[in-house]
């Protein structure tokens, strides 16, 4: 009998050892397969949207362009920026107050601006306002606008 109780004992132990055995193996593979960090989207797609704009302007003449961001998600942390580059006929555009130079990154301060365009010429004029934000998205928008004095 001593002999049969052993052999129990023996089988017990080995069966508690492989039971231990494979659950440590399994929490090593759980603990393993999951991403200690969490991922947060931080990069959102947008829109510009502008509303609509005369198609004539006069020399002198200034035109107001609202408008508006609109992204995908909402995150703190995302920076807009504004360039512009005119390729016909000559005038300023204009950010809160300050005269925009073509082709230089200007901030926005806001999802929602008002651009105003001042015309210095006779000719039609043409130019594209170009947004891109941090995260290496851009909307581009062109304006045209044809002379009055015509």
């Amino acid at each position: 009998m001593k002999k049969n109780d052993s052999e129990k004992r023996s089988f017990v132990k080995r069966l508690i050892f492989k039971v231990c055995t494979l659950s440590l193996i399994v929490m090593i593979g759980l603990l393993n397969s999951c991403d200690k960090e969490l991922e947060i989207k931080t990069d959102f797609p947008f829109e510009l949207e502008v509303m609509p704009v005369p198609k004539s302007i006069a020399k002198g003449e200034t035109v107001t362009i609202r408008c508006t961001i609109k992204a995908e998600g909402n995150y703190e942390g995302v920076k807009y920026k504004i360039r512009y580059f005119q390729f016909d006929g000559i005038g300023k555009l204009i950010l809160s107050g300050k005269i925009l130079k073509p082709n230089d990154l200007f901030s926005l301060p806001q999802k929602e601006f008002t651009l105003y365009y001042i015309s210095e010429s006779k000719v039609t004029q043409s130019f594209d306002i170009s947004i891109s934000d941090n995260k290496g998205n851009e909307q581009k928008m062109g304006f045209q606008f044809n002379n009055k004095d015509n």
